[in-house]
């Protein structure tokens, strides 16, 4: 049977509107550009043309996906994060727009730095923020740690498709466990978006992140804040004299972290800032 574009995509989006998706015009478009190879505007251009079977069938098994709550990141595969495509599958969370205020503030706070820098991100997932970081400060050199071999997969598949192999280093384990000893005293920014949601929340966050999202990559311990009490004790002795740590924080975690931060006495200022929602979102801890 033939269906023009415009009918396919007028049919998707009445399916998810069915199912009381509220971006369901812009996930019927996006889905199907990226199954059609092209942008979203090309759809528009070329409404009229004709769509074979076998191509509807599978844009319908997607929409189908996204009516049972799988996110359209995952649907497609790809999610953009500080301009750039980052590959992502279920073994790694989806960057959020959020997360690019961190990326930001590093660098801005390289800025002021002694170059060449020594970067860590610990908990890296896609690698959408080390990766961006080695992308936009070419005078870096940036290590990054997972627990996830899946993860790490995905990160160095992120890497390789942005030319960026020869100054990213990917080390598997437990926060600072793999690491080189080489290391100690020489990591000017050490960054991370930890797992942060309490243990107790988990079972309440919104379905496309509680049914689809990696659950070792959310959960935060009883209170959330496990991670940021781990990375402090380990971390500290790989800062350099000119080091500082940045983290990303739940929306109402910022106190709790400044206050962590503040009893190591390791920092001589920590600054806290908001994210676009005007929602305290990162921290700097600077020594």
């Amino acid at each position: 049977m033939k269906t023009t574009i415009n009918q396919l995509l007028m049919n998707g989006t009445k399916k998810l509107k069915q199912a009381s998706m509220n971006t369901a015009r812009l996930d019927a478009e996006v889905i199907l550009a990226h199954q059609l190879g092209c942008n979203r505007i090309d759809l528009i251009i070329n409404c009229n043309d004709e769509v074979d079977e076998k191509q509807q069938k599978l844009y319908y098994d997607k929409i189908k996906e996204r009516i049972q709550g799988k996110p359209v990141q995952y649907i497609v595969g790809q999610q953009e994060f500080m301009g750039l495509p980052f590959k992502v599958t279920p073994d790694v969370l989806i960057p959020r727009p959020d997360t690019e205020i961190l990326v930001e503030s590093a660098i801005e706070e390289a800025k002021s730095m002694k170059k060449p820098l020594i970067i860590l991100d610990i908990g890296t997932g896609s690698g959408a923020i080390a990766l961006s970081l080695a992308y936009y400060m070419m005078e870096s050199l940036v290590y990054t740690v997972d627990i996830s071999p899946e993860a790490i997969e995905v990160a160095q598949e992120n890497a390789k498709h942005l030319s960026l192999t020869q100054r990213v280093y990917f080390y598997l384990g437990d926060l600072m466990t793999p690491l080189e000893k080489e290391l100690y005293g020489k990591v000017d920014l050490l960054v991370s978006n930890p797992p942060y949601i309490p243990h107790h929340e988990i079972a309440n966050l919104q379905k496309e992140v509680r049914d689809y999202e990696p659950t070792i990559a959310l959960d935060g311990g009883k209170d959330g804040l496990e991670f940021y009490r781990r990375i402090l004790k380990e971390g500290e002795k790989l800062l350099s004299f000119q080091g500082k740590m940045i983290f990303e924080v739940g929306y109402d975690q910022a106190q709790s972290v400044f206050d962590i931060l503040k009893e190591s006495k390791i920092f001589n200022e920590i600054a806290i800032q908001k994210d676009l929602a005007g929602i305290d979102r990162t921290i700097i801890a600077r020594k």
